[in-house]
């Protein structure tokens, strides 16, 4: 008989096939644990979970056992029966089963709800489904570690007992997610930020980095960069304070749609937000006079610094903080002019991620329901943004209901080197918010007319991109972005002086390069810079001195032979100059 193949490719079969692991695991612990009461356990992203209230704590060892339960259950192969229950009934069989969690979760449902269970051999736990027919389709699996959760996420509950596991259809496909998971772990921005002494996060500012000077390097960097492709793409650059006044935020309708993620402070008895978005900002910038249709589109960028609060649980070095820096633009424009300037910034986002070696995929999120405007002006915004996106020939996908709450968007997925997926640029297409401010401009008929906008960001967070940018190298940045872009490692002092005249003739060429002239062992010294990711090693020695030929390692590609002084200085500067990863 054929084996079934399993569609793990479809979201639909990957959640079920999730759901029913979750089920073998609550199963696994019930018989090894039968005092445990059970919770919740979902499919989630990349495997799934299941809450336990037990009084022993879950050990490494016990997870082992439970894995070697679970291989009993799948080979079992016990059908997932599904059946339905009156809610008195339901309740009397989980108060008989000893689950309080599920006769919590029966009572809270609506008096004409469904209330389902799903039975497989002896374990049956309430559940809305769907499942696999049976448990002997999950034929890969691990349990990953456990974490504590308070049920439902209240801090005010009981804390909880929360095992992760994760599962595919073959052992081939899970030892494939596990290495990926070992490589991100070595890739980690975390760790390599340290070793490479990029940012700091200390107690005394939880989510907000510290950019130390060899992070500053590749920042400025990239803002320089970022900078000279706006200016040729005739963008103007503004700044715009951090704190304003509370009727401002009032006016852009943050506050009615984002005042929980927004610091607050006091100036003179009156009311002030620190800015978590740069658009209102941007408003005022056009506000200041009176454009005629002849100069739209009017193109506003700035690199803005923002403060959002995020739950101290939620931080994670780089990528989740509560202050960071977006790489904002907004575009004034008549509607006409709508279909060409998102076809811009499609290129624009394009040629910034292919200069990173980024694959991408993207994304119409359109109308949520906490929004602003009419209908009519949102069917109008997501036309011009799906005419745009088909336009450039790109496949996209659509998110219902995940738009801004002020208009539609196309938000842009980058794919690192390890196959992970990062949301950074994003296209939005705006009516409200110029029409709240009273923005206008002259038209041809000499009337005033209220512009329409676009808000975009290509890096998103240049924190976040700079934390991603280093997984996604693993330190090892291109030439232009390396903090060290050659390091002189002398082998004995009498190289010395040889060493530092080079590193000056070096910098003064425009490089950064720097000499360890220290009295330690070479392969101490060599280990060191490795760590620390410099982009060229050269050693020099007396032989190395006498005869000008310098053997050249690169943290890439490896040991690349010797180079004469001139060789080596014009191959770093071609490097740098186009920009090579």
């Amino acid at each position: 008989m054929a084996k079934e193949r399993i569609d793990f490719e479809n979201e639909q079969v990957r959640h079920d096939f999730r759901h029913t692991s979750s089920h073998i695991l609550a199963q696994a612990v019930k018989h090894l644990f039968p005092e445990a009461k059970l919770a919740i356990g979902p499919a989630i992203e990349n495997g799934f979970y299941y809450d336990f209230d037990l009084e022993h704590r879950f050990t490494d060892e016990d997870l082992q056992k439970l894995q070697k339960e679970m291989k009993k259950i799948v080979q079992a192969n016990y059908p997932l029966e599904r059946f339905e229950l009156p809610r008195d009934e339901a309740i009397a069989l989980m108060e008989g089963n000893g689950e309080p969690y599920k006769v919590e979760l029966i009572r809270d449902l609506p008096a004409d709800a469904t209330i389902s269970f799903y039975k497989q051999g002896d374990f049956t736990d309430l559940c809305a489904g769907p499942h696999l027919p049976s448990t002997g389709a999950v034929k890969a699996f691990k349990l990953m570690n456990v974490a504590g959760a308070y049920w439902r996420g209240n801090e005010k509950n009981k804390m909880l007992q929360r095992i992760y596991g994760t599962s595919f259809p073959d052992r081939e496909a899970l030892d494939a997610y596990l290495e990926r998971l070992e490589e991100a772990k070595k890739r980690d921005h975390r760790k390599i930020g340290k070793e490479m002494d990029l940012f700091a996060l200390y107690e005394e500012g939880p989510g907000f980095p510290f950019f130390l000077p060899n992070g500053m390097v590749i920042r400025n960097e990239l803002e320089a960069y970022w900078r000279e492709e706006h200016a040729r793409r005739g963008y103007q650059e503004i700044k715009t304070p951090l704190i304003l006044n509370e009727r401002l935020w009032h006016t852009s309708g943050h506050w009615d749609h984002y005042k929980d993620n927004m610091y607050f402070t006091k100036i003179d008895d009156e009311d002030y937000a620190v800015k978590p978005m740069n658009c209102p900002g941007a408003m005022l910038a056009f506000k200041r006079r009176m454009y005629s249709y002849r100069d739209l589109p009017v193109r506003i960028a700035e690199m803005g610094q923002v403060h959002r609060h995020e739950l101290s649980g939620a931080l994670h070095g780089l990528m989740r903080v509560r202050t960071f820096t977006q790489d904002d633009a907004h575009i004034f424009m008549l509607l006409e002019q709508a279909k060409e300037e998102i076809i811009g910034v499609i290129d624009f986002i394009d040629s910034v991620y292919r200069r990173f070696g980024f694959k991408y995929h993207v994304e119409l999120s359109t109308r949520p329901e906490d929004s602003m405007g009419s209908e009519e002006e949102w069917e109008a915004a997501t036309t011009s943004l799906r005419e745009a996106i088909e336009a450039r020939g790109m496949k996209y996908v659509v998110n219902e209901g995940d738009g801004a709450f002020y208009g539609p968007k196309l938000d842009f997925h980058l794919e690192d080197s390890i196959g992970r997926t990062w949301q950074c640029g994003t296209v939005q297409l705006d009516f409200q918010m110029p029409q709240r401010f009273g923005l206008s401009y002259v038209g041809s008929d000499g009337e005033k007319h209220v512009p329409i906008m676009i808000h975009r960001v290509i890096f998103g967070s240049i924190e976040r991109f700079i934390g991603i940018l280093t997984e996604h190298f693993a330190g090892k940045f291109p030439l232009w972005l390396a903090p060290v872009q050659v390091k002189l490692l002398t082998v004995t002092e009498k190289t010395n002086d040889f060493a530092a005249g080079m590193a000056r003739r070096f910098k003064d060429a425009g490089l950064r390069a720097s000499c360890d002239l220290r009295n330690e062992k070479i392969g101490y010294k060599i280990r060191e810079s490795r760590n620390a990711r410099d982009a060229y090693i050269v050693v020099i020695g007396e032989k190395e001195m006498e005869t000008g030929q310098l053997p050249v390692r690169s943290a890439k590609e490896g040991e690349l032979g010797a180079f004469s002084e001139g060789d080596l200085l014009e191959r770093l500067l071609k490097e740098i100059k186009d920009k090579a990863l």
